[in-house]
């Protein structure tokens, strides 16, 4: 009698914190993304080029991970409610990739077009010193890439931006409280410096986008 193989859909994503033999271990990703950066970084000739080379590489995992995760809800309901969209983004593919919910959704109170989504550990940047000559790179961008190919490959168009901001006194004492991410956050940050900023990464939608969602409110 033959032994079934496991679908590879099926298998599990892993990720940080994640305890199922498909998780990947954050050395050996820190490593293969310093590669990563490395390489696009000989290839350019400014900082907005890097970026936009780094988001184009998270681009096509954004739209695998959407169709990995349709594929796994079997009866997956493509959501059309802009809200959604980004609640799933947030939670269920920040969780299928790094084993927890992002640290908050926010939405700008002056541009209605804008949404936030905040990280108070990406592991893009956990193991990154950007250097003084590279002025703002956000080494996030490949996270933002990422968003950006869900949202497009769920029908948000939308333009998706990395900015390091710098924590608030309340965030640091938050953040950096002892057992303050314990077991079940996925955070393998422990053993490294208190951070002094976290990822906002800035969605901006699409004025049709807009104009569609609030035609369903009516």
């Amino acid at each position: 009698m033959s032994r079934s193989t496991p679908n590879i859909l099926d298998r599990p994503l892993g990720g940080r914190g994640a305890r199922s033999e498909g998780s990947v271990s954050t050395s050996a990703f820190a490593y293969l993304y310093s590669e990563l950066v490395q390489y696009h970084q000989s290839r350019v000739a400014s900082i907005s080029e890097l970026e936009r080379r780094l988001e184009s590489s998270g681009y096509g995992v954004g739209l695998k991970v959407l169709e990995l995760l349709a594929y796994r809800a079997r009866e997956y309901k493509r959501e059309t409610r802009l809200m959604n969209i980004l609640q799933f983004v947030s939670s269920a593919v920040w969780k299928s990739l790094f084993g927890k919910a992002a640290d908050s959704l926010e939405r700008s109170i002056d541009h209605a077009d804008e949404f936030m989504i905040v990280d108070y550990e990406p592991i893009t940047s956990m193991y990154v010193s950007v250097p003084s000559d590279l002025g703002q790179l956000s080494v996030d961008a490949y996270l933002s890439g990422i968003i950006a190919g869900v949202l497009d490959g769920a029908g948000f168009t939308a333009r998706v931006t990395a900015h390091s901001v710098t924590l608030e006194e309340h965030e640091v004492s938050a953040n950096n409280a002892p057992n303050a991410n314990s077991s079940g956050s996925g955070s393998v940050n422990n053993n490294l410096p208190p951070r002094k900023d976290k990822a906002v990464f800035l969605v901006k939608f699409a004025p049709e986008i807009l104009e569609r969602d609030a035609t369903l409110d009516r």
